[in-house]
Formats: structure tokens, sequence, C-alpha cells
């Protein structure tokens, strides 16, 4: 079963189970002093959930994306009225007045999510996207303002294959405020990605994967530059970053990472790479020329990694079930906004 609107339901019930789970919780919050005892609920009244903030976050846009597309397979007055109670305006000035007092909280990954799930309700034909969509504003203005900050002051990015990875923020980041009209953020995103990546040469793919990536940083890069390069540009800055892609010296990045312990939840990030591959693998097959050998070695690839971490996506494990159906979703063909 590899068709999206298979799965989604099925990854919509999964964000709801998700979205009602606030224990266990792992939180990143900065203890200042003895006092400061608050729960994640309180901190966090919009996204206390899911395990993580940025994980309850792309669960909320899961939701949002499978709710717009598939209306007709899920019911409707379960996922409006968990949008309802999550996504109010007093929840989410809650969590912008969060970023703003804390701001390194999240950067960059969760804020790239959330300015997603800001683009998604935007442009969302639901009945209740309109109301859920304005109350985001808040939050979105105080991420679009801490990432012009951020990006106007790091001269260097960041190439783990983890949350802190700058290329996949960046990727994240253009899409949504493409679809927002955010111009300023979208002009200082290419610019930044230019900054940090348009001359890079010989990237050592042998050396990937890290032991617990759930992006490809190789890939990651190469799917933020299809985004950022003129399209006759970007076939040959891809031979030049990755040459071993059509002789078969990259042929790590193009087969599935292997998990031999699916319990350990950082081992576990394998599944998550092999489906963020996936994903960046077929957009980068179709921002290639049809007759470029390269497309469908990527394109194989993208089926075989996929297909070896659909399985894990809905395993009754909430240390994969509060985050993997993200990825399988973009895996399966669906767009971020």
């Amino acid at each position: 079963m590899t068709d999206l609107s298979e799965h989604a339901p099925r990854y919509a019930a999964v964000a709801l189970r998700n979205l009602a789970t606030e224990f266990p919780y792992a939180p990143q919050h900065l203890v200042r002093d003895g006092e400061d005892r608050a729960t994640p609920r309180e901190l966090h009244p919009a996204f206390h959930t899911s395990f993580d903030w940025h994980s309850c976050v792309h669960m909320h846009w899961l939701l949002v994306r499978v709710l717009t597309r598939w209306p007709d397979e899920l019911d409707t007055g379960l996922v409006r009225s968990t949008l309802d109670k999550n996504l109010t305006e007093p929840a989410l000035a809650t969590e912008a007045d969060y970023l703003r007092g804390d701001p390194s909280f999240e950067r960059p990954y969760g804020w790239a999510w959330a300015m997603v799930l800001a683009a998604a309700l935007a442009t969302s034909t639901d009945p209740g996207a309109a109301r859920w969509s304005a109350a985001m504003v808040p939050l979105r203005e105080a991420v679009e303002e801490l990432t012009l900050a951020w990006l106007r002051k790091s001269p260097l990015p960041d190439r783990y294959g983890v949350h802190s990875n700058g290329a996949f923020a960046l990727s994240l980041l253009i899409d949504a405020a493409s679809a927002l009209g955010r111009e300023e953020l979208l002009a200082t995103c290419r610019a930044a990605a230019r900054i940090w990546f348009a001359g890079e040469k010989d990237y050592p793919a042998s050396w990937e994967p890290n032991a617990h990536d759930f992006l490809s940083p190789a890939l990651t890069e190469a799917d933020l530059m299809r985004r950022v390069l003129p399209e006759p540009d970007f076939p040959g800055w891809l031979d030049a970053f990755l040459p071993g892609l059509a002789s078969g010296t990259a042929a790590n990045l193009l087969e599935p990472a292997e998990v031999r312990d699916a319990a350990d939840g950082h081992q576990g990030h394998l599944y998550g790479l092999n489906l963020s591959r996936s994903w960046q693998l077929a957009r980068l097959a179709d921002a290639l020329p049809a007759a470029d050998p390269r497309v469908p070695l990527l394109r194989a690839s993208a089926i075989r990694q996929r297909d070896a971490a659909l399985p894990r996506v809905v395993s009754g494990s909430f240390v994969h079930d509060h985050w993997l159906a993200t990825y399988a979703f973009l895996a399966l063909g669906g767009t971020l906004v």
C-alpha cells in the first residue's frame, strides 16, 4: 500500500493520538531559578503533547494537511475540536512570548515547522482554517522576527543530520514564506542559502549516515539548493557537490540505513532518515532534466528507502509514532503546503 490517500487517514489517527498524549514529554525549558516548576501545559498551552514541542507542531501540521485533502476520510468533528482546543489566540500568543523570551529555543527546526504550520493553515480550504490561521499570527510573527535576526548574524551553517541542520530549516522556511507571501523572510533565507552552500564541491558522501541522523546532510543541502538556484544551474551544481551520484560512489546515500535496535529512540531516527531521504530524492529527481542519468537511480532509491521504513511508521511504539508519520506523509508524495 503506497498510495498516500490510503495511508493519510491512519496518519491522521496517529496525529490525534499524539495530540492527546501529554506524557511522557521532553521539555527543553531553561530553568532560571528554584521557583520555576511550571508544567509543559503551563509553558506551552498549544504544544505540550506529542513528546516534544517540535513534534507537537508538526503533528498539528499533519492533521491540517490531511483534513484539507481528505476530509471525507476523517472524523472531522474530532479533528476540528482538537484544533479548536489547541490553536487559540491566547495559547499561541503565550507560545510567541515564550520564543521571544528564550530566542534559542527550538532554533531552527521548531521555528521552521511553526512557519510551515502557519502556511498550511493559511492555504487550507477547511471551514475552520481561517480561525486557526488568524490565531497563529502572533507565533508566525515571532518566528519570522527571530529567524531574520538569526540569519543576519549567522555566517556558517550547522550540517548535522538532526534538528539543528540549517539547510533543512531554510528549505521549510522558503516554502512557508513563499506560500505566505513573506517576501523579506523569503529573500533572507535565499541569501543565506547562497552564502552557506552555493560554492560547495565534493561533499564527502561516504561519511554518512551518522549514528542517529534523521536527515541526510548531503541530500538536505541539495534539496535546499534546488529551491534556490535557477533551474538551468542546478544540475551542474549537483554535479560538483555530489559527483558520485551518477557513478555510484555515493551509493551509501542511496541504500536504506539499517536499524538494529528498534527500541532505541536515537537509533530509530534512521527510520526517519530513510523517509526524509526518500522524499528528498524524489524531489531532486523532479528538479533534473528527464534524460539525466541520475533520475532513474534517484527514483529507484526513493522507493527502496520509503518501503524500508513505512512498516515502522505506525508501530504502536510512542518513541517512533510521535513523529515518523510526518516524514512518511512527505515520502509518499505529500507536500509541505
